[in-house]
């Protein structure tokens, strides 16, 4: 018996001379496209699911997303007025200014804290854990679509016309979410092994938004900081969003060129970190 049981493993053994050599892949991955697109279904249900979760039980629904920027209007309007400019009505200024701004802040809040949110569906089944912070955004688009017709409404009603330079609006939205992403997927990955991430994100929001020209103009910035202000990503989204719906500005080309910088070079290095780590995901999370 022993005899036979030596002979099949043998002529197991010797089916294949090939070495098979397993190694570990490269901790510095880049995306994968591919992969991406076939989850594509994944996305999409994870964003609907997303939007049901947060109106759900609501008495008001839908209408959150524009109560609360409408509030701000309100607010900013009563005690910063004199901050816009003399040419564009300042309800209408801070409200292009709040829009992206919101659309940011979500995103850049919900993708921080998207991994370890999900904690259950990362522990059990494979899929691009990109998906998760990548939901986060498409969730924000649709509360910010809402949010702009509001908007339109409110340029009517104060008789500001967009220009042709409105067509460049929807470059500028792809430039606040991808903002958002750069600064979540670092936070997100953070996260996972760091838990006090999420105790200083409020504070980082909330020292973001005076950073940026949204209750006022940054035209009160000096002349010779300008461009370096750009730095600060959502500085060139927000000038660029009020240039393309009211117009009445110079484009600030500049400044938003700087942003655009900023933001590739840390959307690159956070999704190299991201999918650096995101195999320890399932284990620390």
């Amino acid at each position: 018996m022993r005899t036979d049981f030596e002979a099949r493993v043998r002529t197991m053994t010797d089916i294949s001379d090939e070495e098979v050599v397993i190694r570990p892949g490269s901790r510095w991955r880049p995306i994968n496209v591919n992969e991406l697109w076939r989850y594509r279904e994944l996305l999409y249900f994870l964003s609907w699911r997303d939007v049901k979760v947060r109106y759900k039980q609501t008495w008001l629904g839908a209408a959150w997303a524009i109560l609360q920027p409408v509030s701000m209007m309100v607010v900013f309007s009563l005690f910063f007025g004199r901050l816009g400019p003399d040419n564009t009505p300042y309800a209408v200024y801070v409200f292009a200014g709040l829009l992206p701004w919101q659309l940011f802040s979500y995103v850049l809040s919900e993708s921080s804290q998207s991994v370890v949110a999900n904690e259950r569906l990362v522990t059990k089944v494979y899929f691009p854990r990109l998906i998760i912070p990548m939901s986060s955004a498409c969730t924000a688009l649709i509360d910010f679509s809402v949010s702009l017709i509001l908007l339109f409404v409110i340029m009517a009603y104060y008789g500001v016309r967009p220009g042709v330079a409105v067509l460049a609006l929807p470059l500028f939205v792809m430039l606040a979410v991808l903002s958002a992403l750069s600064a979540g997927l670092w936070l997100g990955a953070l996260n996972v092994k760091y838990r006090d991430v999420r105790y200083t994100l409020t504070f980082l929001i909330q020292l973001w938004f005076f950073a940026t020209p949204v209750v006022y103009s940054a035209s009160l910035v000096p002349t010779a900081w300008r461009t370096l202000y750009g730095l600060n990503p959502m500085a060139g989204v927000v000038e660029g969003f009020r240039w393309a719906l009211l117009g009445k500005t110079a484009s600030p080309t500049m400044m938003v060129g700087m942003s655009v910088c900023a933001t590739v070079a840390v959307l690159v290095g956070g999704i190299y970190y991201f999918r650096s780590v995101e195999d320890s995901f399932a284990d620390v999370v």
